[in-house]
């Protein structure tokens, strides 16, 4: 029986369509840091993220409500433990975002692109290429170089909690790769059942918060809504919806690399938007980021 070659130009299409979403994700949330700290504080940080998620729910429940129907009790379930792993990243990352600095965050939290494919090498327990090694060590010095030009200060509680959210990223990733009850599934209705569950997760526990999520609205100007929109539509809406979709297609390892370009355009955003300064460290550590993510795609691959 003859096979019928597909021409390497053809696959190489078919990979950047795949990566280039994914890239867009690390974008929007490279600049998410300085959006979520621009309108959150400590007693707020509940209240916006049950708004953050809501808002986003019903358009998803109308779009997707036939293919809701359509899952199994074993995908509900599934997807449930997901939501509560997301909701554990974003009580943790919001929390942190608030203790340190948008760009000790968006650093910090790129660590996980050396967590998953360590995670994914110890369950599988086949040792990572000596050239995806190399790569994810380049982006990692990177990120060094990077955090050196910002001027990172010494370790606080919200850097401590950026670490444990990259670590739960990694869980997130891997267990959305690994968890075979939702493996048939569509995207469109996990990632709905996913938000429900963080929605209900962050409500819980405001009950009984020093403000309600409405309190909270209800004292936005323009500026917290366009952010809030953005943090909603932008960083939640099409980013998980896209790693949902990316995932299947491709390793966890390799979405971790491109994901791990967020760093780079944290920096971007706080340089244009937030004012902030690289000096010449921290554009070094711009360009090993991106020759580094570059390398482990193709590692990858």
């Amino acid at each position: 029986m003859s096979s019928i070659a597909v021409p390497r130009t053809a696959l190489s299409r078919r990979a950047w369509l795949t990566d280039l979403p994914v890239l867009l994700v690390a974008v929007v949330w490279g600049a998410s840091y300085l959006a979520s700290k621009d309108i959150t504080t400590a007693r707020t940080v509940l209240a916006v993220l049950v708004l953050r998620f809501a808002l986003v729910l019903p358009v998803l429940a109308v779009v997707g409500h036939r293919s809701l129907g359509a899952l199994t009790a074993a995908q509900w379930r599934g997807a449930g433990l997901l939501g509560l792993i997301l909701a554990g990243i974003f009580l943790l990352e919001t929390y942190g975002v608030v203790h340190t600095s948008a760009t000790n965050a968006g650093l910090i939290i790129s660590l996980t692109m050396i967590f998953t494919p360590l995670a994914e090498a110890a369950v599988t327990r086949v040792r990572p290429s000596r050239a995806f090694l190399g790569a994810a060590a380049l982006s990692v010095l990177g990120v060094l170089l990077l955090t050196q030009g910002a001027g990172l200060s010494r370790p606080s509680l919200g850097d401590l909690l950026m670490l444990l959210a990259a670590l739960a990223r990694t869980l997130h990733v891997l267990a959305m790769s690994r968890t075979r009850s939702v493996q048939g599934a569509d995207a469109l209705p996990l990632t709905t059942v996913q938000l429900a569950t963080a929605v209900a997760v962050f409500a819980i526990l405001s009950t009984g918060a020093d403000t309600t999520p409405w309190e909270t609205a209800a004292d936005f100007g323009p500026r917290e809504w366009a952010g809030l929109l953005f943090l909603s539509v932008f960083c939640t809406l099409f980013a998980f919806f896209v790693q949902m979709w990316a995932v299947r297609r491709t390793s966890p390892s390799r979405v971790s690399l491109l994901l791990g370009t967020e760093p780079l355009w944290a920096a971007a955003a706080g340089i244009v938007l937030g004012g902030e300064r690289l000096g010449a460290f921290g554009l070094a550590g711009g360009v090993l980021v991106l020759v580094g993510t570059a390398w482990g795609r193709g590692a990858a691959r």
